[in-house]
């Protein structure tokens, strides 16, 4: 009885455990991203979800205010690296460190290209509580909002 290559893990992932693991992680409406969504609907606010900011730049926003050019990313506390709440995996440790790694410096990367290009960035922490997560949607868009229209005035 032979092996094909797709019952065998990938290289990146040592083993089947794993790969499940990364293959049932969701990319979008994950429960934190879902409570700070209906908070922010529950106060009359619209936004678009899980689209890129920039079409140019590979980057997806989990709740998006074209208009006041908000991008809101809600962030898992494993996968992007909580400073209250990270914990270095035992099994596998140097692939995770190093993946976990990528993410925080791909989460800088989208911040200074966004903000380059106009954007108000903001990031939610899976821990924050749905409804301080978003007043803080609301103020950022609200601020937004009020910067665009005075420099329409102008």
């Amino acid at each position: 009885m032979g092996l094909d290559a797709s019952s065998l893990p990938s290289p990146a992932a040592s083993s089947d455990a794993i790969a499940r693991v990364m293959r049932g992680n969701r990319g979008r409406d994950t429960r934190p991203e879902m409570r700070v969504r209906r908070a922010v609907w529950s106060m009359g606010m619209r936004y678009r979800v899980g689209i890129r900011p920039i079409p140019s730049l590979r980057r997806t926003a989990d709740l998006v205010f074209t208009r006041a050019r908000v991008a809101v990313f809600v962030d898992g506390c494993y996968w992007h690296g909580c400073p209250a709440h990270y914990r270095p995996a035992r099994l596998n440790a140097e692939f995770w460190a190093s993946k976990i790694e990528g993410n925080r410096r791909r989460d800088v990367e989208t911040d200074l290209r966004l903000r380059e290009a106009g954007w108000t960035v903001l990031r939610i922490w899976e821990h924050e509580g749905a409804a301080v997560a978003a007043d803080r949607v609301r103020a950022a868009v609200a601020t937004a909002r009020a910067l665009v229209e005075s420099s329409l005035a102008h």
